[in-house]
């Protein structure tokens, strides 16, 4: 097999789940996280694929540290990464509600959300912390999860996880009443709508994430037309019995930039007592009526580049892990694998659209979409390669995933091509 372990150096390297090659399939880009719930890392890095150099992007200052990068789809790379607090205290320190996304070029860091956290709000500021930022396929804006500190401060209950948007509108500059206050390059919205206590067999939903942009232009309606913008998210709905049932859900976006600036029913910025709210016109839809999409392990949607399919994990009937699809536009999903054994890790597309990479009874797989025949790309291993990402390359040939070796998490990479 073709596998090739491209770091070596005794310390731990983590993949974000996606957008972690340059455009060129030159560089992969990582953090050095012990673990992907330690956020102690103090540098993001990248990896030469052919040679092993090994280069620092950025060195986080100040008590701050950084980690889950992600690389823009165009050339030169731009990386965007989390950045949590210069300084902390006991007061303010990284947490899911304290942390912002930076741009980082040429070893400099610029922040890529505002955040204004004294009333009255600002318009396009966040409130809190933003978290897995992820460039649209055009590299022209991002998505990201979200956690308020206003909500947060108030009843933790009230913090719930969001999807936003950050939009290349106008920089965002508040006033800045309080030492945690900061500006940002970019105008960022919410497009998710939770609230606390989701009534039982309806659509609402008090949990936002694991989302992906649709297509690489967007998606066809059913009448044909088409829809430039759109997310796909998980939204945890609840069951008659009460019970949490993760389902996907789509938002459709503005096609103009100046349209994420107008507010809909609600304050974009929030409120003392209220989360921010979508632009005008955002509304969610529920995609899937399913019995829960998969907790385990954990996984993002991921469409399909030209955005007729959107892929996520369930469970069949024998309690198999199995790879699914469904379209934007609604309707039954499609079970694209029979395997006999689960599937053990997040996944990605092949940049074409005909396959999707995972990890499967201890292999990384190549899956066909159109037949769901799986090929193994790994031979076997006693102990699994990392769940945590199994990315394709933008030139569609090698996949980017992690091994625990000797106690440390090294980065390899495949050949996406089935051996012969």
């Amino acid at each position: 097999m073709s596998e090739k372990q491209l770091t070596f150096t005794a310390r731990h390297h983590q993949l974000t789940n996606i957008n972690v090659w340059t455009a060129d399939s030159q560089w992969l880009a990582f953090d050095v996280r012990p673990s992907g719930a330690s956020f102690t890392s103090l540098t993001i890095e990248r990896v030469n694929v052919a040679t092993g150099a090994v280069e620092v992007l950025f060195q986080a200052r100040d008590g701050a540290h950084v980690g889950v990068v992600t690389v823009s789809p165009d050339l030169p790379p731009r990386y965007v990464c989390i950045h949590g607090p210069e300084h902390p205290d006991a007061h303010w320190h990284y947490d899911f509600h304290h942390r912002r996304g930076v741009i980082v070029q040429q070893g400099m860091a610029e922040n890529l959300d505002a955040c204004d956290i004294t009333a009255p709000y600002t318009p396009g500021a966040l409130r809190g912390g933003s978290h897995v930022h992820v460039f649209s396929p055009d590299g022209s804006r991002l998505s990201f999860t979200y956690n308020d500190h206003v909500m947060h401060e108030r009843d933790v209950r009230d913090d719930l996880r969001n999807v936003g948007v950050a939009v290349p509108l106008h920089p965002v500059c508040p006033p800045k009443q309080h030492p945690r206050e900061y500006e940002g390059s970019h105008y960022c919205v919410l497009v998710s709508q939770t609230q606390r206590d989701p009534q039982p067999g309806s659509d609402q939903i008090d949990r936002a994430y694991e989302e992906c942009w649709i297509g690489d232009r967007g998606y066809q309606r059913s009448d044909g037309s088409w829809q430039r913008w759109a997310i796909a998210f998980i939204g945890d709905t609840r069951n008659a019995a009460g019970e949490k049932v993760p389902e996907v859900f789509v938002v459709d976006l503005p096609a103009s930039l100046a349209d994420y600036a107008k507010a809909g029913a609600a304050p974009l910025q929030g409120t003392a007592e209220k989360l921010p709210a979508p632009p005008a016109g955002v509304q969610q839809r529920r995609i899937t009526h399913t019995q829960g999409l998969a907790l385990q392990p954990r996984h993002w949607l991921r469409a399909s580049p030209d955005g007729s399919a959107i892929a996520f994990l369930l469970a069949d009937d024998k309690h198999v892990i199995q790879l699914w699809t469904v379209s934007p536009n609604g309707g039954e999903p499609r079970q694209v694998t029979q395997l006999n054994s689960s599937i053990q890790s997040a996944f990605s597309w092949q940049p074409d659209g005909e396959a999707i990479a995972f990890i499967c009874d201890n292999s990384v797989m190549r899956c066909e979409v159109a037949s769901g025949q799986c090929t193994r790309l790994t031979a076997r291993s006693e102990q699994p390669p990392s769940g945590d990402a199994v990315v394709w390359s933008p030139d569609g040939q090698q996949i980017a995933y992690m091994r625990d070796i000797d106690g440390w998490r090294q980065l390899f990479s495949v050949s996406a091509l089935p051996q012969a």
